[in-house]
């Protein structure tokens, strides 16, 4: 049984044996008059606190009234129990904000939408991707404000399983990946994800395999061409050997560019270059200039100014091939009797190397994709030259490496510039100048 039952049960018997003993020594009208008068009191004493329960009932925000004998424990339940409540909304209310303000935090967009696909609520990526805004625009259906056909028809059909590729309308080229998916009863997540990056790489790598594939069936051809007339035909000695020199000259073509390509893997996957290995500059920069007037054949004059004084730190192997594809280049793309100049200048704040010809020049809207792979402003001259495309993206992955940057001036008619800047903390005095400067 309820103990406060209990217990006003327990009450009223003890007043009606205490009204049955004065009936007995008063007589029984006492008797009984004094049960009525204890009843009388007591359902006064209950009604009185059932008012003080309903009012408070009424109201939800009053507080637990206090009360006497049983009301009392009652009072105290119900207080506890509005204690318990409010502490659990309260920390549902905060767990609500957080996951709002998580909701408003992730790098995906992320809108409600009801129904009839109007928006009920949307993060900061959301607003950012739909260029939409979550107050102005809550209760708008989604369509009215992204207009573009291929997502109005996504949104229309009945298949979401897989995401939209959408490429924005907005000058920044934005490229969303959009998908629906069912919440709640009748509400729908939209999903969005910015995959611009990925798209420009998934071009880039697409563009790759197909540059390699065209770069490498040229010489094949080539080669299998000449090696099937070999084969077919009698040809006399001296056509032979031409045959055999032409399909030598398409073999290291292709071993150039399968060089370059392992040079470039080797680059991307290789651990950050020591910064305690010094790079003797003098020797260095004497086999860059050496190459280069191999690869001119006395066409043009090379002329080499170098600062004394200062090294570098870093790869010695990754410095020299970038050094050398600058000058290279600079000798492919200068006509014969143009002129061929490699600048060193060193201090204490930093170092830059200059390759400067007077050459056929870059135009400006191809200077800025030079270190791409496989990129070249003239395909033709690339090939006669005997380029594989791929020098400047060397440079560029070797420089970046070393924290160095790359800077290309040019004008077409007139020559180029290009200038390797190395910061100071790669920068280190020569052996001898530190011997010099010691003190005696």
């Amino acid at each position: 049984m309820n103990a406060i039952l209990a217990r006003t049960l327990l009450v009223i018997a003890g007043f009606s044996i205490a009204a049955l003993v004065a009936g007995l020594l008063l007589g029984a009208s006492y008797g009984w008059g004094l049960i009525c008068l204890v009843l009388l009191g007591y359902l006064v004493h209950h009604v009185r606190h059932l008012g003080l329960l309903h009012q408070w009932a009424s109201n939800a925000d009053a507080e637990v009234p206090g009360g006497a004998g049983a009301w009392d424990e009652i009072f105290a339940l119900l207080y506890r129990q509005r204690r318990t409540e409010t502490r659990r909304r309260v920390q549902l209310a905060r767990a609500l904000a957080l996951s709002k303000r998580v909701g408003r935090a992730l790098p995906y967009g992320v809108a409600i939408l009801d129904e009839e696909n109007r928006i009920v609520w949307c993060n900061d990526s959301a607003e950012v991707h739909f260029e939409i805004d979550a107050a102005a625009d809550s209760g708008q259906p989604i369509t009215n404000l992204v207009r573009q056909p291929e997502f109005v028809q996504y949104v229309a059909s009945g298949d979401h399983s897989v995401p939209l590729q959408l490429k924005t309308a907005r000058a920044d080229g934005l490229i969303l990946s959009v998908q629906l998916i069912p919440y709640g009863e009748s509400q729908r997540l939209l999903l969005s994800r910015d995959i611009t990056q990925a798209s420009k790489l998934e071009t880039v790598r697409r563009d790759f395999i197909a540059n390699v594939s065209h770069e490498l069936r040229t010489p094949l051809t080539v080669f299998m061409g000449f090696l099937e007339t070999i084969r077919e035909l009698k040809l006399d000695p001296e056509r032979t050997r031409d045959y055999l020199n032409l399909m030598s000259d398409q073999g290291r073509r292709m071993q150039r560019i399968v060089d370059d390509l392992l040079t470039l893997s080797t680059l991307e996957s290789a651990p950050e270059p020591p910064h305690d290995q010094r790079i003797g500059i003098r020797a260095l920069l004497a086999r860059v200039r050496a190459e280069a007037e191999a690869l001119s054949g006395g066409r043009h004059p090379i002329s080499l100014e170098a600062d004394d004084g200062f090294d570098l730190l870093g790869a010695d192997a990754e410095i020299a091939s970038a050094f050398g594809n600058l000058a290279t280049n600079s000798v492919r793309y200068t006509p014969p009797g143009g002129a061929v100049r490699l600048v060193w200048r060193a201090s204490p704040d930093g170092a830059e190397f200059t390759v400067e010809d007077n050459g056929i020049g870059i135009a400006p809207e191809h200077i800025s994709r030079l270190t791409e792979r496989f990129y070249r402003v003239d395909h033709g001259r690339s090939r006669e030259t005997g380029g594989t495309g791929l020098g400047l993206a060397i440079v560029k992955h070797a420089l970046a490496r070393h924290q160095a940057t790359l800077e290309i001036q040019s004008e077409p008619g007139k020559g180029s510039r290009f200038s390797a800047r190395f910061p100071s903390h790669r920068v280190v005095p020569e052996p001898s100048r530190i011997a010099s400067d010691a003190p005696s």
